[in-house]
């Protein structure tokens, strides 16, 4: 620990402790609190402690319910159970609006900023206790104060348009300043910073810290997490799983508390021979996106893309698919060199994509199943007067409707009326029906309940077995890890290792997530 990190959690302990050597009151508790969003326990019997002068990390994979108590924290959802208690009084937060009243903040990777207002107006726009008639240099002088206590030189009169990353994030400290905050929450405020910005970022979390604010801390990066944090506690599955102070915290053992859940009922799935090499990118790229992107697919066989939300895996997806092109590298696609400029081009070529959000742009929801199958190829069902051929339309959904075992009592019904994983299977069939020999999977099994799930795998094991190369994106670390023949991870925008299927497991795939170093030698790095 360096000097100015031993004298931080000197000056965070000092102020969590009373003089008779007591813990001081909490400054927030989250006692219990449960929630259920559908089918999906999102949260279940969490609790956490936030201490005044304390920066409480706060870590998880994808799904682990780090947001849903986030929300719960600023008011933007009700727990189902469970108490909040502020200064050891229980309190109730029914919006935003309350949250900041009784000092609770946030701050998120995107700062939420009006380009067209002056920081000055940016910092007070939340409070309507400045009168209706703007004191435009008492502002400019408060305004000046704030940030001249954290630090930060910024005009106050110049507007929020032109400001770099940092200086909006600073902008958000001051406005949570600005509203007494008690408590400041940071998710992912990082992501988007250089190396630089970080460091004078991490000052001003200190500075706050030694005030009395307590930080929780939200972050994938490892390395920031244990230069900060006074306390690290995990969440896996809805669930907290260990609090430990930094001193008994470690990447490792942090990581393993992140992935440490039984596979449950998922099996591997069986290994399809494989056949010839059909599509090898190289160097791929989209600038600001992703970078240097290499792999191999060969038919019959199931790449997996592993990651943590915002490693670019899906933006490899749309690049493959021409809905956001790459702007480097190479693809070859069976022994040719091929651009891919949009959608047309690649179905052109085989490849299909499944978007992770079959509603908004998966499926037409007010469509019939069997227009929704045929939209991608509706030419094929046109006749000589470029009216539809409903016969023939109606057959091929059929024909779809017995193959996926999709249940409904007409292929003319709505896609609407029908479940999330019967959703699922029409959004496949729209694709298989272009006859892809490349199938690009996006959060296939996301909002589906198990059986649909399992129905799901085995569909994609059978697609395999037809000789279709298919490539698995998933936030699922025990879908991904079961289904794929081998596994590419991704960490913010940079393709951290490729794991053959046996070497992949997931810690070894979870570590290379965070940027640590890969603990399987079966994984190749990048």
């Amino acid at each position: 620990m360096t000097e100015s990190e031993t004298a931080h959690a000197a000056g965070a302990a000092s102020v969590r402790r009373a003089e008779d050597g007591r813990a001081s009151v909490p400054v927030l508790e989250m006692r219990n609190i449960a929630k259920r969003f559908d089918a999906t326990q999102a949260l279940e019997d969490v609790s956490l402690t936030l201490y005044p002068g304390e920066i409480h990390a706060l870590l998880g994979e994808n799904g682990a319910g780090k947001s849903t108590l986030i929300k719960i924290m600023t008011g933007v959802h009700q727990p189902d159970r469970g108490e909040i208690l502020l200064a050891g009084k229980p309190v109730t937060i029914r919006n935003a609006a309350e949250s900041q009243r009784l000092g609770i903040a946030a701050i998120y990777q995107e700062p939420l900023l009006f380009p067209d207002l002056n920081v000055a107006e940016n910092i007070f726009i939340s409070h309507q206790d400045r009168g209706q008639v703007v004191g435009w240099r008492e502002m400019f002088r408060d305004a000046e104060a704030i940030l001249a206590k954290l630090g930060v030189a910024l005009d106050v009169r110049s507007t929020a348009r032109g400001l770099t990353l940092a200086a909006q994030q600073s902008v958000e400290i001051a406005k949570a300043i600005s509203l007494n905050v008690k408590v400041l929450i940071m998710d992912e405020p990082t992501a988007s910073l250089s190396a630089h910005e970080v460091a004078q970022l991490f000052k001003l979390v200190r500075d706050l810290s030694d005030q009395g604010v307590a930080i929780l801390f939200v972050s994938h990066r490892m390395e920031e997490v244990f230069d900060i944090a006074d306390k690290v506690t995990v969440f896996r599955d809805g669930q907290l799983i260990s609090t430990r102070p930094r001193s008994e915290a470690t990447p490792q053992n942090s990581i393993t508390d992140m992935v440490g859940r039984e596979m449950g009922l998922l099996q591997p799935r069986p290994p399809t021979p494989q056949g010839d090499l059909l599509l090898s990118v190289r160097g791929l790229g989209k600038e600001g996106v992703f970078e240097d992107v290499s792999f191999d697919l060969h038919r019959g066989e199931v790449l997996g893309f592993g990651g943590l939300i915002g490693a670019g895996r899906t933006d490899i997806g749309l690049a493959l698919f021409g809905i956001e092109p790459a702007t480097a590298g190479t693809i070859v696609l069976n022994g040719t060199e091929v651009t891919i400029r949009s959608p047309g081009e690649s179905m052109g070529l085989g490849i299909a994509y499944v978007s992770e959000d079959r509603r908004q742009l998966g499926l037409s929801m007010p469509m019939s199943i069997s227009a929704n199958i045929t939209l991608p190829t509706l030419r094929r069902y046109l006749n000589r007067f470029g009216l539809i051929r409903t016969a023939m339309e109606r057959a091929t959904a059929e024909a779809f409707r017995e193959r996926l075992s999709i249940r409904t009592a007409s292929v003319d019904l709505p896609v609407a009326k029908l479940s999330g994983g019967n959703q699922q299977k029409v959004m496949l069939s729209k694709w298989l029906n272009t006859k892809p020999s490349v199938l690009i999977l996006d959060e296939p099994t996301r909002g589906i309940d198990v059986g649909a799930k399992a129905e799901v795998h085995t569909m994609i094991g059978e697609l395999a077995a037809e000789g279709i190369g298919i490539i698995l994106i998933s936030s699922d670390l025990p879908e991904v890890l079961t289904m794929s023949d081998r596994l590419l991870v991704m960490r913010e925008g940079r393709q951290m290792a490729i794991f053959d299927r046996e070497d992949a497991n997931q810690e070894s795939v979870m570590t290379a997530a965070m940027g640590q170093e890969a603990a399987s030698e079966g994984g190749v790095a990048a």
